[in-house]
């Protein structure tokens, strides 16, 4: 069963390589099963999962993410296997993938698909409400957008009415000053 999480849904969707994305580790937690058993399943049905859905960060990728993150919380591949069925497809050795598990990065359609090859009631829940929260995260942005518009249209509006406003006022102040004095005629006898 997953764990409540501290953070809300839309914090855990990403922007890498212009995309949103959600991490293998997050995506398995909301799915209510271990990292390695999502990504097992993943790559079990790799053809399910085009570059457009799924790709695995870079480690450069991954070193910003880290850096950006303040709580890491990817799986450190340090500690050897326990005993049980292992797939050798699937599990290479630490000498052949290195020191730091890499995680993989899932957009929209990728979390769907992967919730399709889990098949649980939880994933099927879950990946309902993944949808959602990226549905709710693209209408965000698009409200945004027209914000951003808005404020655009009525910044330039301000800027011609502050020069006509200018306008006037260099006009106004001949009329506004007081007349030049001039030297009075003595009037009388």
């Amino acid at each position: 069963m997953a764990m409540k999480r501290a953070r809300p849904l839309e914090s855990l969707i990403l922007t890498l390589r212009g995309r949103k994305v959600m991490l293998d580790t997050d995506l398995a937690e909301l799915y209510g099963v271990p990292t390695k058993a999502f990504n097992q399943a993943v790559k079990r049905n790799a053809d399910r999962f085009p570059e457009d859905f799924m790709f695995q960060l870079t480690a450069q990728e991954w070193a910003k993410l880290k850096q950006d993150r303040e709580v890491v919380e990817t799986e450190i591949v340090d500690k050897e296997p326990d005993e049980g069925n292992w797939s050798q497809i699937v599990t290479s050795s630490k000498s052949h993938r290195g020191a730091a598990y890499r995680p993989y990065a899932f957009t929209e359609h990728g979390a769907i698909m992967a919730a399709t090859v889990l098949n649980s009631p939880q994933a099927v829940a879950m990946s309902i409400y993944v949808v959602r929260a990226f549905m709710q995260m693209r209408e965000q942005l698009a409200a945004n957008a027209a914000i951003l518009k808005r404020l655009a249209e009525i910044d330039k509006t301000l800027l011609e009415h502050d020069g006509a406003l200018r306008a006037i006022w260099s006009k106004l102040q001949p009329l506004l000053a007081p007349p030049p004095e001039t030297p009075r005629k003595r009037m009388g006898f």
